[in-house]
């Protein structure tokens, strides 16, 4: 007979970064304890109040404040920002957009389409290829 598996256990930073939130906001009990995939799964299933307060207000982890900010992650470390944001303070930023928020935005807009099209140019390349 082999013996029963243990439940395997994630990091709270990795439970944190899988359910989107920044680990410092949470409560102790979350960032001390190691989350088992069944209790991870609970969490995106049900989540807590306190975890839906963090999702919708903040603070938020730098890629969920990049993604509110349509900019890369490289964009957000470009313009010094490196500290979690709240919802108010990106909403703040997306009201009147500083230099560097309208430049970041057209950098990944470019990106985009360079993407889509690089995308359609090996789509047709392959239908050319199919006999």
């Amino acid at each position: 007979m082999s013996p029963a598996k243990s439940p395997q256990l994630l990091k709270p930073a990795t439970a944190a970064q899988k359910l989107g939130i920044h680990l410092p906001a949470a409560p102790e009990s979350f960032r001390e304890t190691p989350i088992s995939r069944e209790q991870l799964n609970d969490y995106l299933e049900n989540p807590p109040e306190w975890m839906t307060e963090l999702r919708k207000n903040g603070p938020h982890p730098r890629p969920v404040v990049a993604h509110k900010l349509g900019i890369s992650n490289s964009g957000l470390a470009r313009s010094g920002i490196d500290e979690a944001l709240t919802t108010e303070q990106i909403t703040a930023l997306l009201r009147q957009p500083p230099e560097w928020l309208v430049r970041e935005r057209a950098t990944q807009a470019a990106v985009h389409e360079e993407n889509a099209r690089v995308k359609a140019e090996r789509a047709a390349k392959a239908a050319r290829v199919k006999p």
